[in-house]
């Protein structure tokens, strides 16, 4: 496909999700009427629009009186608590004029890891596009932990994707795309390793993000399949000449075969509660054959995880080779290390497989783990 016959493809896109970050949503005294007016371009065109939104933080901050963003966590929960609010009612202003509900869902990271609460809120989203709501989706600041956090909302963006059925994710930004090392826009990316290094860290404390998280956040989401575009919040028209094909902000392309549902949970939704230490032959093993994980190839483990939990799998030097599930909890991965399978009951008094962490249930490192 050409890049011209790539971008009229994304006219066929009949599910978005569309992210905002504090910075750009904030600008210039807010920018809420031309983001809802935009949604609604593409609502009354038939297609389904799911918002991710920062903002909370950032209006909280200001009617607080705070000029630095918050370190103090209780601090930090209290400036999201009383900036939600204003969020909700400066979308709600935005979009009552046009005629379009919008519909609040804050999300914390435990409810898209359990299943349970991951089908619910599915259920909820779809009623709510159904009724021709728009959902405002955000992290759920005043209650979120580390251990609870998506990290910031790009990558909520991407986990908002796979849980509402997404055929495209858009990454609203204050630039007009991914810009070069001579700050001209890219128009197309086939893949995110080629503008890695035109990536400059994000400045000032307005928000998490930045273009480096919404590059991790646009791989994630290639790598499940989905186009990616990073574009301009202050065009009053951006959404409306992407999806007529127009040669506007940065499209990001799929890359490479996608990674299936499960396996993309398994890499990019489940936060790792240790660590598995594995030899140079099992190394191999997963690399080269997509082998499972065997005790004889583990030399040691650390965290506190538990029969089913995420892992992270490494080398002895350290690096990353491949995420799973393990079958067995630490402590028992402990007393395993370097054994046999056919040795398992007796160490343990119990067997759950013989594999350590099964290879249907390992995504490597390469491939997004």
């Amino acid at each position: 496909m050409t890049g011209d016959e790539t971008r009229s493809a994304l006219r066929d896109c009949k599910r978005l999700v569309v992210k905002i970050g504090s910075r750009a949503l904030c600008a210039e005294g807010g920018r809420f009427a031309e983001v809802a007016a935009q949604v609604a371009t593409q609502v009354e065109a038939g297609r389904k629009v799911v918002i991710v939104s920062s903002g909370a933080v950032a209006l909280g901050r200001a009617r607080l009186g705070l000029t630095d963003r918050p370190k103090k966590v209780s601090l930090l929960q209290a400036a999201a608590a009383t900036g939600q609010s204003l969020l909700m009612r400066a979308y709600e202003d935005a979009f009552e004029p046009l005629g379009i509900h919008v519909a609040q869902v804050l999300l914390t990271h435990d409810a898209v890891t359990d299943r349970d609460r991951y089908l619910h809120a599915r259920e909820a989203i779809d009623e709510l596009l159904r009724l021709g709501v728009v959902p405002v989706i955000n992290e759920n600041d005043t209650v979120s932990i580390d251990e609870l956090r998506f990290g910031d909302n790009d990558q909520l963006a991407a986990m908002v994707c796979t849980l509402v059925g997404a055929d495209l994710l858009v990454l609203l930004s204050d630039v007009v795309g991914i810009l070069d090392d001579q700050e001209a826009r890219i128009p197309l990316v086939r893949d995110v390793a080629d503008i890695e290094h035109f990536i400059k860290p994000p400045e000032g404390d307005v928000g998490l993000g930045g273009m480096q998280s919404k590059v991790e956040a646009a791989r994630r989401a290639t790598l499940r399949g989905l186009p990616v575009v990073v574009g301009p919040a202050a065009s009053s028209r951006f959404l409306d000449e992407l999806m007529q094909g127009g040669d506007v902000g940065t499209l990001l392309l799929p890359h490479g075969s996608p990674l299936p549902s499960r396996k993309h949970w398994i890499a990019y939704t489940l936060k790792p509660q240790g660590r598995i230490v594995v030899d140079a032959g099992a190394c191999r093993a997963l690399e080269q054959r997509q082998a499972s994980l065997l005790p004889a190839g583990v030399v040691s483990t650390t965290g506190s995880y538990k029969a089913g939990d995420a892992v992270l799998i490494v080398s002895e030097s350290g690096k990353a080779v491949a995420r799973g599930l393990a079958r067995y909890g630490a402590d028992a991965v402990n007393r395993l290390a370097g054994g046999q399978s056919r040795q398992i009951a007796e160490r343990i008094g119990t067997h759950a497989g013989d594999e350590i962490v099964h290879r249907d249930d390992i995504v490597l490192a390469h491939n997004g783990g």
